[in-house]
């Protein structure tokens, strides 16, 4: 399986943010999107979820010769900035989501089976999401996305503000379900995209371009990176 982006283009009045850009993300890997602030990033997401409308260009899944749209439901999306219905408790937001995906979600388990799943404390599964630390409504954000199985799941930068043990967890959990989906995870934190990703993408000069890390050293693969990236100064 395979995610394709085909000639992809978005612009913002005068500024083109993505450039006729194109890629192809393999399932079964971890694609580390690095980008400096304001590269485009997020704009890429928002129109691969239909959030916002690309100006050109096209983006299907391909599997076993054929190419077909994505529907919602297989796309997951998780924001750098967690957005959940504060006025329920974790159990009741977990379980009202269970309710109206019964039809889709696939082997499911109790709720606090998930609650363990995500290290969600007991006293905090009935404690009201406006009561959660960023953190922890970024790891119910995060919880919702795996119960529902996507086959493609985009992730814009969800680790850059928690605490180290939290964003441990999470790489921990990501590298676990991998397999069998696809899984961009957008930051601007290179050391976090070295640790955690299979492959690294570049989105520089509003297009995709990958890396190659196999001929090379951390630490010259890290300066390869930082290179790319300055030029956009220059351009």
């Amino acid at each position: 399986m395979r995610f394709v982006i085909e000639h992809l283009s978005k612009s913002y009045g005068s500024k083109e943010v993505l450039k006729d850009t194109g890629f192809s993300f393999e399932s079964g890997k971890i694609y580390g999107l690095l980008g400096r602030n304001g590269a485009g990033k997020t704009t890429l997401f928002n129109c691969i979820n239909g959030d916002i409308p690309a100006d050109r260009g096209d983006f299907f899944l391909e599997e076993e010769g054929e190419r077909r749209k994505l529907s919602p439901e297989e796309i997951g999306y998780v924001l750098s900035t967690p957005t959940v219905p504060e006025f329920l408790t974790g159990r009741e937001f977990l379980k009202f989501f269970m309710d109206i995906h019964q039809d889709t979600v696939r082997d499911p388990k109790s709720l606090d089976a998930y609650f363990d799943d995500m290290k969600i404390d007991r006293e905090d599964r009935d404690k009201l999401l406006k009561d959660y630390s960023h953190g922890m409504k970024n790891k119910m954000q995060m919880l919702i996305n795996l119960i529902a199985k996507p086959r493609l799941l985009l992730l814009d930068e969800p680790l850059t503000s928690l605490d180290v043990v939290v964003a441990e967890e999470m790489k921990q959990l990501l590298r676990s379900l991998k397999e069998g989906r696809i899984t961009i995870f957008s930051t601007h934190l290179m050391d976090l995209a070295l640790d955690l990703c299979d492959e690294i993408v570049l989105l520089s000069h509003g297009r995709l371009e990958s890396v190659d890390r196999s001929q090379s050293g951390r630490q010259e693969f890290k300066e390869r990176i930082m290179e790319a990236l300055r030029e956009e100064d220059h351009e």
